[in-house]
């Protein structure tokens, strides 16, 4: 049987290797508050708390009222321009 601080050495918390596993590429266009609070490396907290302040707002779903995330929301936060808008901005600005 093995001991309690061997099982305590393979657990991991899944943070680190959860925002590791997210293409910035790839994303869905709706994230969820674990989603966005691995990507931008905060407390998912910190993420509804900036939903009510407005710095993020969240789209409500379902009859329970989850929250999701706009991509490009999230990216903006970033500082990471969506693909494709930043060509057609720049066009308009000329």
């Amino acid at each position: 049987m093995p001991t309690i601080e061997a099982d305590d050495a393979n657990k991991r918390t899944g943070r680190a290797s959860d925002a590791n596993k997210l293409d910035m590429k790839n994303l869905p266009d709706l994230l969820t508050v674990r989603e966005v609070a691995d990507l931008l490396r905060v407390s998912p907290l910190t993420i509804k708390r900036w939903g009510k302040r407005g710095k993020l707002p969240p789209i409500r779903i379902n009859s329970r009222g989850d929250r999701r995330y706009k991509k490009e929301t999230v990216l903006w936060l970033l500082g990471v321009n969506p693909e494709g808008q930043n060509s057609t901005e720049s066009s308009e600005e000329l």
